[in-house]
């Protein structure tokens, strides 16, 4: 039975190491992601957020455009993109549509739509394409998509997201975890 799938891309798609060599090149720093306790940077790093902002916003395009893909993401989004429809929702901002679907393309990684809504509230894009599933890296994100939309929703499990999840909340180590909990799911259809 063919599903839509809503997926996260950065930290989901994209490994969630991405930022890390562009932050400890720019503020002389050498962090690796069991140092990232937080999803909000500036609650990790002693930066102001005024600061980090003004860098994100001028690397984001070269980070995005050079990040690397999550490992094992390939081989199950092309065992999944033939039987179920890939919708690809991020917080990335519209203007970088382009680099984006370039992005993909490099990666060879299909995809039957891509939206960047610019926030991370995703509960109303996910619910305006009718996902049956999401699969997100942002732990508030995958509670509100579960709990407004009662969809299981597979959250990559990393240092920035350990607070509790309800039932129907789904974490997972990698790719393959994702896939074998999917797999499992689809049984009951």
């Amino acid at each position: 039975m063919k599903k839509r799938f809503g997926i996260d891309i950065d930290g989901t798609v994209t490994c969630p190491t991405s930022l890390l060599p562009y932050i400890n090149k720019e503020f002389n720093l050498s962090l690796t992601l069991n140092d990232i306790t937080k999803y909000e940077l500036t609650e990790v790093l002693d930066i102001t957020p005024e600061v980090f902002g003004e860098w994100f916003k001028n690397t984001e395009g070269t980070i995005y455009k050079e990040s690397p893909l999550a490992e094992g993401a390939k081989p199950v989004l092309d065992d999944w993109k033939d039987h179920h429809e890939l919708y690809f929702i991020s917080a990335r901002p519209s203007h970088l549509l382009e680099l984006t679907k370039d992005w993909f393309n490099y990666q060879d990684l299909l995809y039957h739509h891509i939206e960047l809504i610019g926030s991370h509230d995703k509960v109303s894009t996910a619910q305006k394409y009718n996902v049956d599933i999401f699969f997100e890296d942002k732990h508030d994100n995958a509670v509100m998509i579960h709990e407004e939309l009662n969809i299981p929703v597979i959250l990559f499990n990393t240092p920035y997201n350990q607070d509790a999840v309800p039932e129907g909340v789904i974490r997972v180590n990698d790719w393959q975890g994702a896939q074998k909990w999917v797999d499992d799911w689809l049984k009951t259809f």
